[in-house]
């Protein structure tokens, strides 16, 4: 199965407005950084563009948008596209993109996104660029990268990291697992001789493994990832595990020296308190720092999918922790 769905197949309470929260930390866990405005997100992707704001995008409606000048209160943006591309109802009868990613190079913004349906890998990743990384402002440029039924990975969750010079594409979900190709630099595509490297797997189906993030430290590349079950309210089994490596293609081990590929990975958060289902997890710079945007499920507001934010802190043996 695919282990995520529309925005649009939760329930009408699940997209009230949000009762403020408070900032208890439980389980041994930190509870989110404090928000208001328009906390109801899924999947955020974060930047800080360069007119000072900051914007998230997410899953639902034609990729939701979010703005903030302050990183503490958002307003709703409306979304990335007014209408669908035409080529995403080849994946899904609605239209409906999944798990942006956001990133800044070249002089443009690039957003890449996932279009699928439940519970197959006939999927695709897509690619749009903008000048100012606003709402409204995307042009689409089409598929980067696809999967079929006939291939063992899915071709959703993108997330694009520069590394060495080579720019790169890690994704998947469920099926084997965390994958990457080689991207084109000047096309943000796929290059054509792409091979296809794997990074992370749990050693048993549904080998729920998805939504990778990786960020670089220091000599090393960190892969981030959401472990077990999304989608599911207050039900949700959503956790973010942590591994790394030297080469931006693996192999990534966990703190205890476990290959992710053998099912390892070191916890860095799971659900505690009202927070539940962590995960939908991506990394972005702010003032010098790392900040690990997630959503989570509140517990005291019928499961809505809400934003999480915590600064990564980074330890002395070079591993993140929150």
């Amino acid at each position: 199965m695919t282990p995520r769905r529309p925005l649009a197949a939760l329930t009408a309470a699940a997209l009230l407005a949000l009762l403020p929260h408070t900032a208890l930390a439980s389980g041994g866990y930190p509870d989110p950084q404090p928000v208001t405005g328009q906390r109801v997100i899924h999947d955020p992707t974060v930047i800080k563009l360069k007119d000072g704001r900051y914007a998230a995008y997410s899953t639902g409606g034609v990729i939701g948008a979010r703005l903030s000048t302050d990183r503490s209160h958002w307003d709703d943006a409306g979304n990335a596209f007014a209408t669908p591309p035409s080529w995403w109802y080849a994946y899904n009868d609605t239209g409906d993109p999944w798990a942006p990613d956001i990133t800044y190079r070249s002089g443009r913004y690039w957003l890449y996104y996932a279009v699928s349906s439940w519970g197959t890998n006939h999927s695709a990743i897509g690619v749009a660029t903008s000048p100012s990384g606003l709402p409204g402002t995307w042009t689409d440029h089409g598929k980067a990268f696809a999967s079929e039924t006939t291939d063992t990975w899915n071709a959703i969750d993108p997330a694009v990291v520069r590394a060495d010079g080579r720019l790169w594409m890690a994704f998947g979900s469920y099926w084997s697992g965390i994958r990457m190709v080689e991207l084109d630099r000047r096309t943000g595509k796929a290059r054509t001789d792409a091979t296809v490297h794997h990074l992370a797997t749990r050693p048993d189906a549904p080998y729920a493994v998805e939504g990778p993030a990786i960020v670089r430290h220091g000599r090393h590349y960190y892969l981030f990832a959401s472990y077990d079950a999304c989608c599911q309210g207050v039900n949700s089994t959503y956790k973010i595990r942590v591994g790394r490596a030297t080469s931006v293609t693996g192999p990534y081990v966990d703190k205890d020296g476990k290959p992710l590929l053998a099912g390892g990975g070191t916890l860095l958060l799971a659900g505690h308190g009202r927070f539940t289902g962590t995960g939908g997890e991506s990394v972005f710079r702010d003032k010098g720092r790392d900040v690990l945007a997630y959503h989570y499920y509140d517990a005291d507001n019928a499961g809505t999918p809400t934003l999480g934010l915590n600064e990564l802190k980074w330890g002395r043996d070079g591993w993140p922790g929150l």
